[in-house]
């Protein structure tokens, strides 16, 4: 099946006039389904919908393209929010962009949804919008903005769109596309689930719902306006459950958001007839002279074979936007792709991944979440493994056996997130043997995080000791069948409830554990998170208490120098923190130290560099030496 049409020449050439839908998209076209953008599309042309495809428009032209659509525009932000793609964690600009054409950054706006959605509105008035993706849907309420650092309105209020998708869109859209062919109006569209529209307050019909804290009351820089915002997340984590959520408003001025419960989750037989459109699995070819759009690379050989995730990391965005129910592929479904691949000219035999959110989840996580719903309070697996939790790997299992068995697949392996806290609480070893003997490609990512076990409290993770019996088990089978294979621990630096303490015992087990982390990732709070709300407010939005926030440049230098401790260039930064915490004990040529004594020429240097003002200053960036503002 061709590409959906990028110009208007492409339109005319299949006999339309004008599309019923545009689909505006901060990425450029990838139609895979690892894409949002290619989803939709394809979901809308498998109902008969008309829809042509306008990637990163700049210019009124590209806006008018195609004329006025049918039924109206989508608007999404691209895969990733565009302020992620565009700023590290540090908020320093990127020179990438891997779901740009060449892979060079600066092709989409920043806040390209709000920048689309008002461009459209300007060029074609009462038109109707749906806005939609990951950048819509973690900010569908008053969310902290890291960059701003300010608490901005819902982006429904910001981008004037008439109507808000959150989640994984289709349903949504098909239900939208359906109402609005038989002549429905926006004002009408104001019972789909999975939606958020607003309205003016003299035009609300009160009824049952769960109201946050306002617009006004949780942008309020006082601590009640920190506590009101820490509830108003609280509200939204919770009433996020498809079986028992309630609507949820927030008043913003004069007008209220008002958000409808989640739609439920795909079916297997609906997932699977998603996964069966006729995608292309590449860029558009018209990228072939840019070097192509790299975010393809990682996923052009790998399978998507579930939905949603029960861990709910505080940090990770995914619960908060496909949900905490499992969705998942028939078997059927997910051995038809792999042969596709495996017909692929540049196949090689190696299925790169078969994975998901979390690789090794193919079930709800206990029977009563399909009744009433998953616990608005407690997490699944942390700070231990529920008891009622389903754990089995034995479907999982049995999928990736028979993938391994296809003619031209030599190997399958599992690359995206495998939650070991739940893999070693199953008590038969049958999975986790396979895994360790035809699953890892040499090294497998895991992600302990930390190994404080306050800090890991706050980003809702196992105790240490749990990953500790993973990695003593994983060793022992890799031994046993004489592999040489290796764990690569994800960690993050900086995180709400680390301490710099608790930093230095992260670099202890470091370098205990005989590892030296290439890369670090610092603490990045991206909207909708219960780690971000904890990073503006300084509050557990759960229990309301005071959470330590490493927050000025340097701590948060520090934190991350510590987790790299071995660097030459971290040398002064690790032994001036080392000595602020007042470990002398780690300052030495002992085999515990984690670095030696400065020498006199680099204490010289160091002096030179205090007196001259340079220590904690940015030169290149003079706005970073401001102080930071004291909290209220």
């Amino acid at each position: 099946m061709p590409f959906l049409p990028i110009t208007k020449k492409e339109m005319l050439d299949l006999g339309w006039d004008r599309p019923d839908f545009v689909l505006v998209t901060g990425d450029a076209y990838v139609d895979h389904p690892s894409f949002g953008t290619a989803i939709i599309s394809r979901v809308l042309e498998s109902k008969g919908y008309r829809v042509c495809i306008l990637s990163q428009p700049r210019s009124d032209s590209d806006y008018l393209r195609f004329g006025t659509p049918e039924l109206g525009f989508l608007v999404n932000g691209g895969n990733i929010d565009s302020m992620v793609a565009h700023y590290t964690a540090a908020k320093k600009p990127r020179s990438e962009d891997a779901y740009t054409a060449g892979g060079k950054a600066g092709a989409r706006p920043d806040r390209a949804t709000i920048v689309y959605s008002r461009n459209i509105r300007r060029l074609f008035g009462e038109v109707f919008i749906a806005i939609g993706g990951l950048e819509a849907s973690l900010r569908r309420f008053a969310h902290y903005d890291y960059w701003d650092d300010k608490v901005r309105p819902s982006i429904l209020i910001d981008s004037g769109a008439d109507l808000l998708m959150y989640g994984m869109g289709e349903k949504h859209i098909v239900e939208i596309a359906d109402r609005l062919r038989m002549g429905e109006g926006s004002k009408t569209l104001t019972d789909i689930r999975g939606t958020c529209y607003a309205v003016k307050t003299h035009d609300y019909t009160p009824g049952p719902v769960k109201e946050c804290p306002s617009f006004d009351a949780v942008s309020d820089l006082s601590d009640k306006g920190k506590r009101n915002y820490a509830k108003s997340c609280r509200i939204q984590q919770q009433e996020h459950d498809a079986v028992r959520g309630s609507v949820v408003i927030q008043r913003h001025g004069d007008r209220i958001v008002i958000q409808n419960p989640p739609m439920p989750p795909l079916s297997m037989d609906e997932m699977d007839s998603v996964y069966a459109l006729p995608f292309m699995r590449t860029y558009h070819p018209s990228y072939e002279a840019l070097g192509g759009v790299p975010g393809i690379e990682e996923v052009k050989f790998s399978i998507i074979h579930n939905r949603g995730c029960y861990g709910a990391c505080n940090f990770c965005s995914l619960a908060y936007h496909q949900g905490r129910q499992i969705s998942c592929r028939s078997h059927e479904s997910v051995i038809e792709e792999a042969k596709t691949i495996t017909d692929m000219p540049d196949f090689k035999g190696y299925i790169h991944d078969v994975g998901g959110p979390t690789a090794n989840f193919r079930s709800t996580s206990c029977d009563v979440q399909l009744k009433r719903g998953l616990c608005p309070d407690k997490k699944c697996l942390a700070p231990t493994v529920c008891p009622a939790v389903n754990v089995d790997h034995s479907d999982y299992l049995s999928l990736l056996r028979k993938l391994r068995k296809l003619p031209k697949v030599k190997k399958v392996f599992i690359r995206s997130g495998i939650r070991f806290d739940y893999l070693i609480a199953d008590k038969d070893e049958t999975f986790f043997k396979e895994l360790v003997e035809h699953h890892v490609s040499g090294q497998l990512k895991v992600a302990p995080e930390h190994c404080s076990e306050n800090v890991l409290k706050y980003m809702g993770k196992p105790p240490v000791t749990v990953y500790n019996r993973f990695k003593k088990r994983f060793y022992e089978l890799t031994e046993s069948i004489g592999k040489k294979q290796y764990l690569v621990p994800y960690l993050m630096s900086s995180h709400p409830g680390s301490t710099l303490n608790d930093a230095i015992e992260l670099a202890k087990f470091l370098k205990k554990e005989g590892l030296h982390p290439e890369q670090v990732q610092d603490f990045y709070p991206t909207p909708g998170t219960v780690s971000t709300c904890m990073f503006y407010t300084g509050l557990d939005p759960y229990t309301m208490e005071e959470v330590y926030v490493p927050r000025t440049p340097r701590e948060k230098a520090e934190q991350r120098a510590l987790l790299q401790y071995y660097k030459p260039e971290n040398h002064r930064i690790v032994h001036d923190a080392l000595r602020r915490a007042g470990r002398h004990d780690l300052i030495g040529t002992g085999k515990n130290c984690l670095v030696t004594p400065l020498t006199p020429d680099k204490q010289a240097k160091q002096s030179v560099r205090k007196t001259s003002g340079r220590v904690s200053g940015n030169k290149r960036n003079p706005q970073n030496n401001r102080k930071p503002k004291k909290r209220r």
